[in-house]
């Protein structure tokens, strides 16, 4: 684990927009995270619109980003959350379900969502990595957001850029050739 926080991407230019999406359990830490995210978001990207959004818990986290992803309002999302283990394996199995959730969104919408959802063994870890600035996780959450935004906007404007489309550009057309082949289907059997 890396003991600071790595080194801040250029200043990003142009409006961005940014959503956080954070889980009201273990408040305190959660909201440290969201203010180092959200401080290191204006200092990145100065434009930008970042909005946070609060759900009970870190199991609905998933639920809202994909809302905001399949609504395409934010260049990127940065889901915040804590989650402290106990004496059974509830908390690994939450965390489990949780990042392989978040990874599914932004793969099939392609939008960044940067996973901020730490699980911790105790207190002190989760005092060290979400109130205090030395390894801050909210930081290093807004600056992976603000680089991978830049990241895929290089990738979608490189040449040959004009044969990417979304996934939902492509469900789309795939769902129309089917119908054109259907329809030519049924013109040959009737013809």
């Amino acid at each position: 684990m890396l003991s600071k926080a790595p080194s801040r991407p250029r200043i990003a230019k142009g409006n961005r927009t940014f959503s956080i999406v954070a889980s009201r359990f273990n408040a305190e830490y959660v909201q440290g995270l969201v203010d180092h995210a959200a401080e290191e978001l204006r200092a990145l990207a100065p434009d930008a619109t970042v909005s946070i959004h609060r759900v009970p818990g870190a199991f609905e986290i998933p639920v809202v980003v994909r809302e905001l992803a399949v609504r395409d309002c934010a260049n990127a999302i940065i889901a915040c959350g804590v989650i402290l283990r106990g004496e059974t394996n509830h908390a690994e199995n939450l965390a489990r379900s949780v990042t392989d959730a978040l990874q599914r969104i932004a793969i099939e919408h392609a939008v960044p969502v940067i996973n901020v959802v730490l699980s911790f063994d105790n207190q002190d870890q989760a005092r060290a990595r979400c109130l205090e600035n030395r390894i801050n996780r909210g930081t290093e959450g807004a600056r992976a957001a603000v680089e991978m935004i830049a990241t895929i906007s290089s990738v979608r404007s490189a040449k040959g850029a004009a044969a990417f489309q979304s996934p939902k550009r492509r469900f789309a057309k795939r769902r129309s050739s089917d119908r054109n082949i259907s329809a030519r289907r049924k013109l040959k059997t009737h013809g």
